[in-house]
């Protein structure tokens, strides 16, 4: 009896393993479900329609863009303490960070911890955003730049540690 079987149906949409977002080692799908399993950090669930993993003991999600799993934020203390492990990783590779861009979709769940800097370049212009000392911008809809669907921020960086650090205010 000889069927064309496709074996890529037996597996959720990611493939027949992926990379764990908690631990980055490969873990296995499970047959005919959706999910994967981590010995470590137990199920995740792949999300058909959205492409969403979710750990299914924390509910926390994640999303796939070229070859790394982004986490999708619900409470601004999530994105911002994400932004504070990139910075310090920027100043131990010998980069300073000269501007924070962050995903349009978390404007409003990180509003109220964005300090209003003072412009003294132009009075006339509205004072910067500023999140640890750095510049804020927002990033374009995910309409016009798709990864920012899934992304949460980018650093401008340039050679050099800061003049002073500013990123120890993580818990002020």
């Amino acid at each position: 009896m000889d069927r064309d079987f496709d074996l890529s149906a037996q597996y959720p949409i990611f493939g027949p393993e992926i990379e764990c977002p908690h631990c980055h080692r490969m873990i296995p799908a499970l047959t005919l479900t959706d999910s994967y399993l981590c010995s470590r950090h137990g199920a995740f669930e792949v999300n058909p329609k959205t492409q969403d993993l979710v750990h299914l003991q924390s509910s926390r999600c994640w999303r796939y863009w070229e070859g790394h799993w982004y986490r999708q934020h619900t409470h601004p203390d999530g994105i911002r303490f994400e932004i504070h492990e990139a910075l310090d990783r920027l100043y131990t590779q010998g980069y300073r960070a000269t501007r924070v861009i962050i995903a349009a979709r978390y404007q409003s769940l990180i509003a109220s911890y964005l300090d209003r800097g003072i412009s003294y370049r132009n009075p006339d212009d509205p004072s910067p955003l500023k999140l640890y000392g750095l510049p804020v911008k927002f990033s374009p809809s995910a309409e016009h730049e798709p990864c920012w669907g899934t992304i949460n921020f980018d650093l401008e960086k340039e050679p050099g540690a800061p003049v002073r650090y500013p990123y120890f205010q993580v818990l002020e």
